[in-house]
Parts: structure tokens; C-alpha cells; sequence
């Protein structure tokens, strides 16, 4: 809506979140603090709220964010046992990293549709929870056949020699194990964009702080529980009739915690869907005008705006209330179908986001630049971190002899356990970056994490070639073990934490508030600032592998790359980066 010339400040409230097909807009003259207190006062209403204006007590909010635990167990699994599990079935390391493209793509293409798709959806059941349920199912198949991906490549032909002697690549295990690996991260970004949503619905303007938290705490858990699942390698110990001839120690293990996996998700699952209570949205609600509205500034442009208005008074603040014609805006009866499908379709969010790009505050710019080196130098640790314990620093071999598999193993247990306590520094690093914030400046913050990363990525140099020394000495020196390595490894794991609290949302809160003034555009920012986010990741999972194998294989190239691009990040958001205002507020973690 177009803002009043002179002295007059217009609030919107946006109608996606109002009873009747209207828009409410606060006007003031010569107050800015007139036109905040009216802003509160309207998003505090009841009118606001998918759930009929009553707040939600603290216990419903936290049974209704259980899903995120659920979901976050596997991640965590994902991450600490994938990539080394695909070497066991004969993928080399350099080609390991391509599995991981799926997350990027259905990252940057799912999530935001399904998040639209769930706005419009018109169940009985209500907007969020039918997403929620079928992603979280979509989850439970994936995992079950990444676990018997060996089994089911044994029953389509794979050799029939046994898997503690054969060394060569099992086809259609692998092929088994990319269609799940490939469903898992599609299934991932069906559930978390609806869980987070549901949290908003449910929470009032005054919960909202406290939802986050609890949405939060939730995911350390399911992080904490996921790591200690991926650490323990002893599943195959308690449940041993789940191993067979095609499935050894290690796929064994792998098969028991995701079916641990898939039991905590269906009960996370089904305690969110009963205790969320939804009200389903009517089917003649009208069809909210996409986020890209205000930055495209293609409505004002068209001239399809068409209102008529009611002037007014209370309080001592002039008002306005204007009604939509919904039909003008969003197209005539006829057609209203055919444009909906294309305002919702994937190809027209891709549109809509990379057009964006050139209508965004130039501060914007800046930000998306720091974002995707900081993701750059992240994202080799999030492919690589146990395999690369299990490689430099146990000096094993997936695919080696019964010792060097051995060593491998305990390696990967080792690095799962290490990003267990990733996680634990994470959770408690998450309560001190809002006073941090307030005391240095978000500029200075993001700052400090990425030159944390550089610090701690070029550790794994140093830990690298000190394992290499004695790699040198024999292996009976490897089997004894160099606690020192070993434990400086351990430290870099659990250090990372603390700026992965920072990524996870320092970026997210700049974003906000660099896009404040852009018209309400910032669903849209937020969709772009994610752009920064995948493009990278897409990157690293094309380039790492065989940039890795240029040099020998390991994964050390990958690491100091992104000690270079953690460096860089750093010295870009010092010199490059708006200074901010010292108030923060916590946006909450981002997650694939």
C-alpha cells in the first residue's frame, strides 16, 4: 500500500492474518511513536491470530514443537553417519560429496513452495499439521531404506560374496542408498518450513521469544540424542539379527538408529499433531499477495490497486480502513485458478527470488556476499567432519583391511561424539549471542564467528599433519594412538559450536533489519539471504570430492579452502557490512 505524502506514517497489517477480506492501515501525523504503539496494538489483536485470538499455555507450545526433535535426531544422524556409510558400499570419497546436492536444490526449491502451499491449504486438519505428518511419514521411508539400502542391493543382484571380504563397489545397494539419501533431504524441507510456521500460528505477539527458545531447546535435543545415537556403534552389539550377509558391523549400526529414528519421530510427530490445535482456513479466504509484492513493486506498478476507504478517528490517531477488491488484485474469477498455480509454482519462485535481487538496499548486497563465504567455509565440516576423523586423524580406511576398518570406525565414532558436544556449546552459546549482540554490534559478532572458523578450520591443518607424523612411525604407533591429536580433534569439534550458534542466527537478524524499510519485502529477503545458503553448498558438494582428489584424497584441500573463505568472510563483514543498531532479536536456528 502506498504510503500518505508529508508527515503522515503508514502501518499496514498485512490480511493473511485478519478475519474479513480487509486491510487496516495506521496513519499518523508528526509520530513515529504513534505509529509504533498503533503497529503493537494491531499485531497483538486477536484479529491477528490463526487460532482465534486465545494465547496457547507454555505446555501446549512445547508439546506442539516436539516434531522439531524428532526430525533433528536424523539430521544429526545424516550428518555424522552418511557420508562415511556410502565409501562401505564402494562410492569413493571424491564422488562422496555428490549425494549431498540434493539438500541445496530441494532447499532452495521445496521449502519456499511448500511454505506457500501450506498458507493456502484448506484441510480440515489445518494448515500446517497435514504437511507436517506426511513429511515427517516421507522421512521414515527414506531412512528405512537408506538403512536396508545393502540388503534390498543384495536381493536386485549385488555380489553375493560376503561384506566383511568384498571390496568392491555394490551398485545397486548405492543406487538404493542415493534414491533415500535424495528423498530424506526432500522430506526434511517438507517439515520444517510447516513446523516453524505452526509455531508462529500458535504463539502470541508476547510468546513469541519463548516459542523460539522452546523451538530451539527441542532441536538441541534431538541434536544431543541424534549425536549420541550416531556415536555409540554398538547398535549392532543390542540388536544383532538386524545384520546379515550383505550387512556388516557398520551397516548394522546404521540400520538400528534409524529405526530408533523412525520410533522418536513418530511419537514427536504425534504428539505436535495432537496437541497443536489448528482452525482450518476457509476456502474463500482470499489468496494472500506474494512477499515479492513489495520489493517487485509490480502491483503499484500495474495499478491494480482499487480500494474504498473509511476515514476516521480514535485514540487520537487518524485511520484508514481500505478494502481490496480481491478479484482486481489477484486477477478475475476466470483465470484466478491458473494464476494462483503460477504465482505458487517453483519456477515462479525461483523468478521472483533472482529478480529480487536488483530491487533489494544495496546494504543487502553486502550481507549476501559475507553469507555465502561463511557458508563456503561451513559446509566442507558439515560433509567431511567424522570422515575426516576417521581418515587423518585414525589414519583408517572404509574400504581397507579388518584394521585400518576398524580404526575407521572409531574414528567416526569419535567425530560423532565430538559433534555431541557441538552441540551441547551450541545450546549454551545460543543464550549469549543476544547480549554480545547488544555489547559489540551484530557486524562485530558475525565477525568474530567466522574468524572462530578460520581459526579452528586451520587446526585441522596443524591436527592433520601431526597425525601424519605418526601416520609415519608404523602402525602399531597409529593403533596405540596420539591422545593429543585425538583430543585437540575433539576440541575443534566442540569449539566450532559456538559460531554455528552465530551462523544459525546472527545472519538471519541483520537480514531483518537491513529489509525493515523495504515495504514489507522481507519474507522475500529472507528467501534470498537462503540463496546464499545453497548456492555454496551446491558448490562445495560438485567441487569438494574432486577438489579433494586433485591432492591425493583426504579431505585437508576441502578444510583449508574453507579456512580461506572463513578469513575472507570475516575481513568482508568488518569493512563491508551496515553498522547495525545494538538491539537483537534471536531469530531462531536455520536448519538444511
Amino acid at each position: 500500500m502506498a504510503g500518505k505524502s508529508g508527515d503522515s506514517v503508514s502501518i499496514s497489517v498485512p490480511y493473511r492474518n485478519l478475519r474479513k477480506d480487509v486491510e487496516v492501515e495506521m496513519v499518523t501525523k508528526h509520530g513515529n511513536e504513534h505509529a509504533s504503539s498503533s503497529s503493537s496494538s494491531s499485531s497483538s489483536s486477536p484479529m491477528n491470530r490463526s487460532d482465534g485470538g486465545k494465547d496457547c499455555s507454555l505446555v501446549t507450545l512445547v508439546l506442539s514443537c516436539t516434531v522439531a526433535a524428532g526430525v533433528q535426531f536424523g539430521w544429526a544422524l545424516q550428518l555424522s553417519l552418511l557420508t562415511p556409510y556410502i565409501q562401505t558400499l564402494g562410492i569413493s570419497h571424491a564422488f562422496s560429496s555428490f549425494i549431498w546436492l540434493c539438500g541445496p536444490i530441494t532447499g532452495l526449491v521445496v521449502q519456499p513452495c511448500v511454505g506457500i502451499w501450506s498458507d493456502k491449504c484448506t484441510s480440515k486438519y489445518g494448515r500446517r499439521r497435514p504437511f507436517i505428518l506426511v513429511g515427517s511419514f516421507m522421512i521414515s521411508i527414506a531412512v528405512i531404506i537408506i538403512g536396508f539400502s545393502a540388503d534390498i542391493g543384495y536381493l536386485l543382484g549385488d555380489t553375493k560374496e560376503h561384506c566383511s571380504t568384498f571390496k568392491g563397489t555394490r551398485t545397486r545397494a548405492a543406487f538404493v542408498f542415493i534414491i533415500g539419501f535424495w528423498l530424506l533431504d526432500l522430506a526434511n524441507n517438507t517439515v520444517q518450513g510447516p513446523a516453524r510456521a505452526l509455531l508462529a500460528d500458535l504463539s502470541g505477539p508476547d510468546q513469541r521469544n519463548t516459542a523460539n527458545a522452546v523451538f530451539c531447546l527441542w532441536m538441541a535435543i534431538g541434536n544431543i540424542l541424534g549425536f549420541s545415537a550416531g556415536a555409540s556403534g554398538r547398535w549392532q552389539e543390542w540388536f544383532p539379527f538386524l545384520t546379515s550377509r550383505a550387512c556388516c558391523a557398520a551397516c548394522g549400526n546404521l540400520k538400528a538408529a534409524f529405526l530408533l529414528a523412525v520410533v522418536f519421530l513418530t511419537i514427536c510427530t504425534l504428539v505436535t499433531i495432537y496437541f497443536a490445535k489448528e482452525i482450518p482456513l476457509a476456502s474463500n479466504k482470499p489468496t494472500r499477495i506474494p512477499d515479492s509484492a513489495p520489493l517487485l513493486d509490480d502491483l503499484q506498478q500495474k495499478g491494480l490497486e482499487h480500494s474504498k476507504s473509511n476515514h476516521g478517528a480514535a485514540n487520537g490517531i487518524k485511520y484508514e480502513r481500505v478494502e481490496r477488491d480481491m478479484d482486481v488484485q489477484l486477477g478475475n474469477s476466470n483465470n484466478e485458478h491458473q494464476d494462483e498455480t503460477f504465482i505458487d509454482g517453483p519456477g515462479s519462485v525461483l523468478v521472483n527470488l533472482l529478480t529480487s535481487l536488483r530491487h533489494l538496499p544495496p546494504a543487502m548486497h553486502s550481507v549476501l556476499i559475507v553469507m555465502a563465504l561463511t557458508w563456503l567455509s561451513w559446509f566442507p565440516f558439515f560433509l567431511f567432519d567424522t570422515d575426516w576423523m576417521g581418515r587423518e586423524v585414525y589414519h583408517g580406511d572404509p574400504t581397507g583391511d579388518s584394521l585400518r576398518m576398524e580404526l575407521y570406525d572409531q574414528g567416526v565414532r569419535e567425530g560423532a561424539f565430538g559433534l555431541l558436544l557441538n552441540s551441547v556449546v551450541l545450546g549454551i552459546s545460543s543464550f549469549l549471542i543476544e547480549p554480545m549482540c547488544q555489547r559489540m554490534g551484530a557486524r562485530a559478532v558475525w565477525s568474530l564467528s567466522n574468524f572462530t572458523v578460520f581459526a579452528c578450520m586451520a587446526g585441522t591443518a596443524v591436527i592433520s599433519l601431526m597425525s601424519l607424523r605418526d601416520n609415519s612411525k608404523g602402525i602399531e604407533h597409529i593403533i596405540a594412538g596420539n591422545e593429543t591429536t585425538r583430543t585437540a580433534a575433539i576440541i575443534v569439534f566442540a569449539l566450532l559450536g559456538f559460531p554455528l550458534a552465530i551462523t544459525y542466527s546472527v545472519p538471519f537478524s541483520v537480514t531483518a533489519e537491513v529489509t525493515a524499510d523495504s515495504g514489507g519485502g522481507q519474507g522475500l529477503a529472507i528467501g534470498v539471504l537462503n540463496l546464499a545458503i545453497v548456492i555454496p553448498q551446491m558448490i562445495v558438494s560438485l567441487g569438494a570430492g574432486p577438489w579433494d582428489a586433485l591432492f591425493g584424497g583426504g579431505n585437508l584441500p576441502a578444510f583449508v579452502l574453507a579456512s580461506i573463505a572463513a578469513f575472507a568472510a570475516g575481513v568482508i563483514a568488518l569493512r563491508s557490512l551496515p553498522t547495525l543498531s545494538s538491539s537483537f532479536k534471536s531469530t531462531g536456528f536455520h536448519v538444511g
